[in-house]
């Protein structure tokens, strides 16, 4: 789906011709730097972050390469055919508040060289492993993305998995480089996953096992390339959609990519400091670390920020809340996530206590940034994988230290169980809230068809559907890599929670 409607716009669309002077020969330039960058992702915290870093680089002359950009899924095509028509130009609106002082800053992106849909342009995808000077690859594919999914070897089409394709990819560009350990690839997964880095390297592979891949080649995936692990920190909420025909009379443009994120941000990447030769993130001025130990970094984002929003966007969906900061300021709601932050998460994570209640109390300045509307459905986009990611470890902590169930993420759990249970009156995935709105299911459609029959007996108000709805999916290591039914009193508080919600299906 796209963000701006470019059919209605009143104003030209950006475009080498909507340039601001610096930008303009920026652009020129773009064409003449090599490729550099294989980027897997299209969306908009990519577009915010990582592209905006490159832009800065390539902007003091220390970069010096452009990126090609492809989509993760079929899903992103309409993002990518609106790259091309905006020449891969787009802008970025940074807001917020910084050192006390109002920010708002608006900056013309010219990175992307290439826009290649691997699904149409399987071959033109598999010739960017061919270029000499290529050197990383960055992705974003969400928690998800660097999962495991069989599929069968096929040279000549796409393969739907995004480890599968780079899998592929590599093996094109093994064989045209001979095995040259020099020809090796530095890979920056920014999916919020602990060693992501090292399980995109497992799952590549793996694939290569399935496939007698030769030991050559995989010795080669192993020794001649990097997979680092990397955190990511740094709030993009997408397309201003109440703001943009204004912002679109100001400018004089119109920007169906246009995204707006917050000032913070910040890169924290395992990895040794010789690497910014390479890559000169920090030499730009930018808040980048190449670090030994990425684990503190990792712990206190995903736990904090990333579990603080998946918390507030379960139970703020259910109850008929739409964004963070509306949610965060809630005279009800908003006291009841702040408990959830500061008594359920921060004590348990085995860090600086000091410095974590530090960090999560900037965490709230941030989700109380007045320029920013961050909605609560795009963070419940396949929140089952988040949930298990972010908070999941939270919650089993919390027991292990109390003996007794956290009652604010023993609720995010029983929010995010009933948005996953669907309307079948609705023709696609959709989940009928207690308001009597419909709410948009996002995820893996495989996983949804199983969650939708484990749904079943309860949909069709059998006796005890509902107890036996909430034992299938809590039990299903499929999704939770573990039993959640045997931690004890889970079930039976899911199913309190789920009851108060009944009435309002039927």
């Amino acid at each position: 789906m796209m963000e701006g409607n470019t059919e209605a716009a009143a104003w030209p669309l950006i475009g080498e011709k909507s340039l601001q002077p610096d930008n303009a020969t920026q652009f020129q330039r773009l064409k003449e730097l090599p490729v550099k960058v294989l980027q897997v992702g299209e969306g908009n915290f990519l577009r915010g972050f990582a592209d905006w870093m490159i832009h800065v680089c390539n902007r003091q002359g220390l970069f010096n390469g452009g990126v090609a950009v492809t989509q993760p899924r079929p899903s992103g095509k309409p993002h990518l055919d609106q790259l091309k028509a905006q020449q891969g130009v787009y802008s970025l609106l940074v807001r917020g508040i910084r050192e006390g002082k109002r920010v708002e800053e608006r900056e013309q992106i010219c990175v992307f060289s290439r826009m290649i849909d691997p699904y149409s342009e399987w071959e033109s995808f598999l010739e960017l492993a061919d270029g000499p000077d290529l050197e990383f690859v960055i992705s974003n594919t969400t928690e998800a993305g660097l999962a495991y999914q069989y599929a069968e070897w096929n040279a000549e089409t796409d393969i739907p998995s995004f480890p599968g394709k780079l899998t592929a990819f590599l093996y094109r560009r093994y064989n045209k480089f001979a095995g040259d350990p020099s020809r090796g690839l530095v890979h920056l997964p920014c999916e919020l996953l602990e060693r992501n880095g090292e399980r995109l390297r497992e799952t590549v592979l793996r694939h290569a096992d399935d496939w007698s891949l030769p030991d050559a080649f995989k010795q080669w995936v192993n020794d001649s390339n990097r997979f680092l692990n990397t955190l990511v920190d740094r709030i993009v909420t997408g397309y201003p959609t109440d703001e943009a025909e204004e912002l679109f009379a100001e400018w004089g443009y119109a920007d169906p990519l246009l995204t707006t994120s917050e000032p913070y941000y910040f890169w924290a990447i395992q990895g040794e400091r010789e690497l910014e030769e390479r890559l000169p993130l920090a030499s730009a001025g930018l808040n980048v670390a190449w670090v030994e130990d990425l684990v503190p970094y990792q712990q206190r984002k995903v736990r904090i920020l990333n579990g603080t929003h998946t918390m507030m966007a379960a139970i703020g969906l259910v109850n008929g809340l739409r964004e963070v900061r509306e949610a965060l300021e809630h005279p009800a709601w908003g006291p009841k996530f702040i408990r959830g932050l500061f008594e359920e998460i921060v004590p348990v994570l085995q860090l600086d206590r000091n410095e974590m209640t530090a960090y999560a109390n900037e965490t709230l300045e941030r989700f109380r940034n007045p320029f920013i509307k961050h909605k609560l459905a795009d963070i419940a986009m396949n929140s089952l994988s988040k949930w298990k990611v972010r908070l999941l470890p939270s919650l089993k902590a919390y027991i292990e230290r109390t003996g007794q169930l956290p009652p604010v993420l023993t609720e995010s759990l029983a929010s995010l169980l009933r948005l996953y249970r669907p309307d079948v009156t609705v023709a696609t995935p959709h989940s009928r809230l207690p308001d009597g709105s419909l709410f948009q299911i996002r995820d893996d459609p495989a996983l949804l068809e199983w969650i939708s029959e484990a749904w079943g007996p309860a949909i069709k108000g059998q006796a005890d559907g509902l107890n036996a709805g909430v034992k299938a999916i809590l039990g299903s290591t499929a999704i939770w890599e573990e039993d959640l039914t045997l931690l004890p009193g889970l079930v039976d508080e899911i199913v309190k929670h789920m009851t108060k919600w009944e009435e309002t299906i039927r």
